[in-house]
């Protein structure tokens, strides 16, 4: 079940709405619980108990934890963590270190391994980095755990966050779930949150998406002019596609009284990669500055410690987002501007303040042709058509003034950030407000907004979000 589909938005969200209004509130943590793995199993059967039996260890062993001291305390915790990734490794890397194996025992004459691939169950790697910060925060004792396990499998269940995000810690919700508090501005500002990111999805990023596959996949002889157009294409796709989840699922969190963090800062009105990092999937970067990066020691060793800590993050941080070497070098790629940055870019960038958004705005989409790519192969035609500016001729595609609109908008609307009066009308669109008329005014907006993006949906059918299969 997505958002972004029927069954979510006509049946599922309002039945579940009109029950957790009318349910006594003792029984609406029990009610979104039942929703929670209800929501899962409809995409997922199969795996919905193998993550609910980790949870529930996860409680106990993180319960006992609590109880130690010392080295002890130590060594348990460790455990927790090797648990935690232990079920991450397995299902997301297995296929991945099998082929590997099977590849390099081939280059040698040797036979393969046989194996039976291994299913990547949705959502398991935000799952599992919500777990970890748990376990962590209750050993270095910034959390206290949570008394009762259904509602430690809610705060690890709950659907708006379980299947893409954002990684929400703990520390960040534990009040909420036994305490929080639920009015009419909250209803409003979370379903104005979640038609905004439905209509970013719908509307924006699945027309880009159509425009950058009929541009780049299937083609093996690009213009340099196709290359540029379908990356540009691409980039503001996975932009509106990802901050699209994010707005929704916090949107989802305020109808119920959540309040999650934010998730994306405008990133494409960065001025260096290490601002881009402080903008785009911002819980992925908080965990990885506090539950790696620090613990490797940070910067706090002197600058050859810290270029080599920040390069392991962004390995292991393209390595999370799939589970192929076009991911790796991706991370490589990333970490690599960032040690630049640290070495004399970002200064000389924040010089230049207009040429800094477009030099890291390119440098950026640069990076993505390794993302979206299934191979090096097909990055380095896509590098090659970009670079070699041989042949500007675009491709005849139906339909092409409608893209061109599509991704002007997209551009547009991405450069609000640049501008601080825009910026703050964009703020005030998603607030909670409290003059009646701006209520009525953004409810018809955001009803005009959920309808339309609903219309796209029934015409355009089945739509899943990029982050899904990570």
């Amino acid at each position: 079940m997505v958002f972004s589909g029927i069954i979510f938005a006509v049946f599922f969200l309002p039945i579940l709405l009109v029950i957790y209004q009318v349910v006594p509130s003792k029984l609406k943590n029990i009610l979104l619980l039942v929703a929670s793995m209800f929501f899962y199993a409809w995409g997922e059967p199969a795996f919905l108990f193998v993550l609910l039996a980790e949870c529930v260890i996860n409680f106990y062993l993180v319960k006992y934890i609590h109880t130690l001291e010392g080295q002890a305390r130590r060594k348990w915790m460790i455990l927790s963590v090797a648990f935690n990734l232990g079920f991450l490794v397995y299902f997301k890397y297995f296929n991945f270190f099998i082929e590997n194996t099977n590849t390099l025992l081939d280059t040698f004459g040797s036979d393969g391994i046989a194996w039976k691939a291994v299913v990547l169950p949705i959502g398991i790697s935000f799952y599992t980095f919500q777990s970890i910060t748990y376990a962590v925060d209750v050993y270095r004792k910034t959390a206290e755990p949570q008394r009762y396990l259904h509602n430690y499998v809610l705060y690890s269940f709950l659907f708006p966050h379980l299947i893409a995000g954002p990684i929400v810690k703990y520390t960040r919700v534990a009040e909420q779930i036994t305490g929080r508090v639920e009015t009419s501005n909250h209803f409003l500002a979370g379903f104005t949150r979640f038609s905004v990111g439905l209509a970013k999805k719908v509307l924006i990023a699945n027309v880009l998406g159509d425009f950058s596959a009929q541009l780049l996949h299937g083609n093996t002889d690009l213009s340099t002019g196709a290359a540029w157009l379908g990356m540009l294409a691409y980039t503001f796709q996975i932009y509106f596609d990802f901050s699209g989840y994010s707005d929704m699922a916090l949107g989802l969190g305020k109808l119920f009284g959540f309040a999650f963090p934010e998730n994306f800062d405008r990133p494409y009105t960065s001025r260096s990669i290490t601002e881009f990092w402080k903008k785009w999937h911002i819980t992925l970067g908080d965990f990885m500055k506090n539950y790696l990066y620090i613990p490797l020691g940070g910067n706090r060793k002197g600058a050859a410690r810290t270029h080599m800590n920040l390069m392991i993050v962004f390995l292991l941080s393209g390595l999370w987002h799939g589970a192929n070497w076009t991911f790796v070098l991706w991370g490589v790629f990333h970490g690599t501007w960032l040690i630049l940055d640290r070495l004399f870019l970002e200064k000389t960038l924040l010089r230049i303040p207009l040429l800094s958004v477009l030099f890291t705005f390119i440098v950026v989409l640069n990076g993505w042709v390794l993302f979206q790519a299934d191979s090096f192969t097909e990055a380095l035609g896509v590098y090659t058509n970009m670079w070699s500016f041989s042949n500007f001729e675009l491709p005849d595609i139906q339909n092409s003034f409608y893209y061109f609109a599509h991704l002007i908008l997209a551009g547009v609307i991405c450069l609000f950030g640049l501008s601080p009066f825009l910026r703050s009308h964009g703020d005030w669109f998603i607030a909670e407000q409290s003059k009646a008329i701006k209520q009525w005014t953004i409810a018809g907006i955001s009803c005009v907004l959920f309808l339309v993006s609903l219309s796209f949906i029934v015409a355009n059918g089945f739509n899943p979000f990029i982050y899904f299969k990570f």
